[in-house]
């Protein structure tokens, strides 16, 4: 893959990863549609449904989401709550949604944990062919109906996400992706109060102003322009509303790209809120932990790490994936020189790791550990493990060359 090619698929699933559920708290009753958009500030069923979204309690959301549709069976703002609950209840069982991976590139090329369900790609086309339908019924009446714009460009961007994160369709991503920023630019246009609108646009201008300068010019030639500062005002703002249900995407995405700029207290004020939000949520919770150790706060990440496994031991969150913490915890007790602790950690991780990538990054790790504590036949046998796992993998390369000569700390 060419590089400007590389930046642009990366465009194509930023612009959307987090826009699961944005409905628009600045929605109005159009002239043309009097039917006031179902979201969770006039509807108790929606209200129930996003607070099991956030706390990743799919099959709850969807059935409280499946009742709000049949409900207001003309609505695609409701048809969208469901579609989201859909794909992220699917991104989710693949192994895709830990915000780790999306600090850098290498999702990409990571094979998913779990194959897709065709059943489930089969509802997701379904459910966005029937949301789509709905509002272009909407627009054909009225093209500047900002409520049937905007749901148009959410319905767009849960596509993008879909194509993109599931099934790895970077171009027919990015053009979902690029259709979401054009029906959302609209809607600012129309109405510059919309500020729910400002999460995709915001997104996709910050991507666009973080890519090379010959990656901008490709861009800019299919009329792609960005803006870094511009599209984290917009985050910002889109994140502070205060009975916005699409503030809760914006917190999502802009903790993620404060992280990438590396100012990690604003990030940790925002995922801090996201905790006490969400509290049966564990990946905010590890998302916590893994902002203090990139943050340099390597004691208080342990802290927070244990204290995320821990509860997940005791059954606090909805359902947890203990080998991301677990190997977070191991990142950080490595950052500070603990060893043993590390190899620990690493271990757990490896021992209950359903994503083969992480289980062999984990059982690698600890053998690096075992070789910096002089037990050789420990370090032999975990890299033997890796080797034995996947032997074409870099983690397998690397483990080759520690069978050869022992690992030691740079």
């Amino acid at each position: 893959m060419k590089p400007y090619q590389r930046a642009l698929c990366v465009l194509s699933i930023c612009c959307v990863f987090g826009m699961g559920s944005a409905v628009g708290q600045n929605s109005t009753a159009s002239s043309v549609n009097p039917q006031v958009p179902t979201r969770s500030d006039n509807d108790p069923t929606t209200r129930k449904g996003f607070d099991h979204f956030y706390n990743l309690e799919y099959d709850k959301a969807i059935r409280e989401f499946e009742s709000a549709q049949q409900a207001h069976p003309g609505d695609p703002f409701a048809v969208n709550h469901l579609l989201s609950a859909v794909i992220f209840k699917e991104l989710l069982r693949i192994g895709t949604l830990d915000t780790e991976a999306y600090a850098g590139d290498t999702f990409l090329n990571k094979e998913h944990s779990e194959p897709l369900d065709p059943k489930v790609r089969e509802r997701v086309k379904q459910l966005t062919d029937q949301a789509l339908a709905l509002a272009q019924a909407q627009l054909s009446k009225n093209p500047n109906d900002v409520n049937a714009l905007y749901v148009r460009g959410v319905t767009r961007g849960l596509r993008a996400t879909y194509l993109g994160i599931a099934e790895k369709a970077w171009y027919g991503a990015l053009r979902s992706a690029m259709a979401a920023r054009h029906d959302h630019e609209r809607v600012l246009e129309l109405d510059p109060k919309y500020v729910d609108a400002k999460v995709v646009v915001g997104t996709d201008l910050y991507i666009v102003g973080s890519l090379s300068w010959p990656v901008k010019v490709a861009a800019s030639i299919v009329g792609i322009s960005g803006n870094k500062q511009k599209g984290l005002d917009y985050l910002r703002e889109a994140a502070a509303g205060a009975h916005s249900e699409v503030a809760s995407d914006a917190k999502i995405v802009f903790a993620l790209f404060l992280r990438r700029e590396q100012k990690y207290d604003e990030a940790l004020q925002v995922v801090a809120g996201m905790q006490t939000e969400w509290p049966r949520n564990f990946l905010v919770a590890a998302e916590y932990a893994h902002l203090m150790n990139a943050a340099g706060h390597g004691p208080d990440a342990i802290a927070a790490y244990r204290k995320v496994i821990d509860g997940c031991h005791r059954n606090a969150y909805s359902m947890c994936h203990i080998e991301v913490p677990a190997y977070g915890l191991g990142e950080a007790m490595r950052g500070q020189r603990d060893c043993a602790g590390a190899a620990e950690a690493y271990e757990l991780a490896a021992s209950n790791g359903k994503d083969p990538e992480l289980k062999q990054k984990a059982t690698l790790a600890a053998g690096e550990m075992f070789d910096v504590l002089q037990k050789r036949d420990t370090a032999l046998e975990k890299y033997r493990a890796v080797i034995a796992e996947n032997s074409a993998t870099p983690s397998a390369d690397l483990a080759r060359r520690y069978m050869k000569q022992a690992y030691k700390t740079p």
